[in-house]
């Protein structure tokens, strides 16, 4: 059985600003939380341990691969990014030049920062439905600086 994030439809006069939005999820921080470009917010279940273990391993590969590059950093899937469209999103494993990084104030880079990722990661649990996943992907490649986006899918490949 799939299943797609809870969307929640918020009244146009109830929007939340940035910083309501961050707020949000601070305050809510066991909850996996994104919100898209039209103001809906997605709530995702937490993974199933297979998947967890495979985006841990694909993170500590990551990471062990910037840590020898040195040309950007790495951020795991409990960072969440601004795109330009307005959404904020979460990667399941992403990574960002340092030059574009290092080009953010220290108030965007603790916020929910305004870039979207050199490099990103989705990892598809086995309950997931796709066509979200497919979706977001898509929002992630119109986005600019974005370089290379992954979307793995064991179970169909």
């Amino acid at each position: 059985m799939f299943s797609s994030p809870l969307v929640v439809q918020i009244p146009p006069s109830m929007q939340m600003t940035d910083e309501q939005f961050f707020d949000f999820c601070q305050v809510n921080r066991d909850l996996r939380i994104e919100r898209n470009q039209f103001g809906e917010i997605s709530i995702m279940s937490p993974t199933g341990s297979e998947t967890g273990n495979r985006n841990f391993n694909i993170a500590g590969q990551l990471y062990v691969w910037t840590e020898k590059d040195g040309t950007g950093i790495c951020f795991d899937s409990s960072t969440g990014f601004k795109l330009s469209t307005g959404a904020e999103r979460s990667p399941d494993v992403s990574w960002i030049k340092l030059e574009r990084w290092n080009a953010l104030s220290p108030k965007q880079q603790q916020r929910f920062a305004l870039i979207c990722p050199d490099f990103l990661v989705e990892l598809r649990s086995p309950s997931d439905n796709l066509k979200p996943l497919k979706e977001k992907m898509e929002e992630y490649m119109r986005e600019p600086g974005v370089q290379l986006g992954l979307l793995i899918d064991r179970k169909h490949r």
